[in-house]
């Protein structure tokens, strides 16, 4: 399986070079769905995530043909649903916010909802800095239009300060790491298992996410795939193995680490100190009037600081003809 650059994203995808992780194995001693069994699941994946997991939780013997293909980013997979490149695929609550205002063809059809623990401002280990008042005057690094720039402005706000009161420094996680490490960064807010890796560097969390952040993560879907009945049906099957695969996760957190790390590179032991410390498990759950008004609040947040151009409404993006196969979930 390859990392999907914006250009492979948006050009030709749904003529095949998404077939690049294809699952078609439905023939594993499960029987078919002879009416799925024509239809074709592009999905989104991201390396190291639940949804890279299906073989190994013995769910993948879909009854479709499920092509998979990883992505570096929830922004680049929003893209490519809006181009006809994705049926589905998971994000934050940021990506569809930049694009809301041109009637996109993606549509929020799930809610997985869980850690915020694992986004953190970090200070070096010899840092003076105490609490997040003291980031005033100093070179903060953060993740441009991600959950990393809106928890930044979130604690400048709690402060009484704006981007204004610090020198914003936008870098890419790899980027920002090495720009930690190398004592270019005054702090650093970040997220998933790069913190850890920062910490055995030496890293000390200032604070976390907690009691900021929803820990709402989104499942989003192409309205035309939600058109079409056999694929929407494909789409909450697909729904219903993510579950499953979560159970399999929380079933032995270790085995999943060490499964993990082999797919990442990524030191097992790091993948376990962010499961031991997280805030919550994870679960998937049907879309719901408080996971709206969340993403509302980030649309505000970021239309207030210029981040975008205007006030968007975010509630057409969602669409809840899935709820009943949730709901069992």
């Amino acid at each position: 399986m390859m990392l999907i650059s914006r250009r492979s994203a948006l050009q030709g995808l749904a003529a095949g070079a998404l077939g690049l992780g294809a699952l078609n194995l439905a023939g594993c001693g499960r029987k078919k769905d002879a009416d799925l069994a024509g239809v074709t699941l592009r999905a989104a994946t991201y390396r190291g995530n639940p949804d890279s997991f299906f073989e190994q939780a013995g769910v993948a013997d879909t009854p479709y043909t499920l092509e998979t293909a990883q992505f570096a980013g929830g922004n680049l997979i929003a893209e490519a649903i809006n181009a006809h490149s994705l049926d589905v695929g998971g994000m934050s609550e940021i990506p569809p916010i930049f694009i809301a205002a041109a009637n996109p063809l993606v549509r929020i059809i799930a809610v997985l909802q869980g850690d915020v623990n694992n986004q953190v401002v970090l200070v070096p280990k010899d840092s003076p800095l105490q609490t997040t008042a003291d980031l005033k005057g100093k070179r903060v690094g953060y993740v441009r239009a991600t959950t990393s720039q809106y928890m930044l402005l979130k604690i400048l706000k709690e402060q009484g300060l704006t981007f204004a009161d610090i020198t914003p420094v936008a870098l890419s996680p790899q980027d920002g790491l090495a720009a930690f490490n190398q004592g270019s960064l005054d702090a650093w807010v970040i997220y998933g298992v790069v913190v850890q890796l920062a910490r055995e560097a030496g890293a000390r969390v200032l604070t976390t996410g907690l009691h900021r952040l929803s820990g709402n993560y989104l499942v989003a879907a192409s309205k035309d795939a939600l058109a079409d009945p056999l694929k929407r049906r494909a789409i909450g099957d697909y729904l219903q193995r993510y579950a499953k695969t979560l159970a399999w996760i929380e079933a032995d957190y270790t085995r999943w680490a060490r499964i993990r790390a082999q797919l990442t590179s990524i030191p097992e032991a790091a993948y376990i100190q962010e499961y031991r410390e997280r805030s919550a498990g994870y679960r998937l759950l049907p879309i719901s009037d408080a996971a709206i008004a969340s993403q509302q609040d980030v649309a505000d947040t970021f239309a207030a600081a210029g981040v975008i151009p205007a006030p968007v409404d975010v509630r057409p993006l969602w669409d809840d003809s899935l709820h009943e196969v949730l709901a069992k979930l």
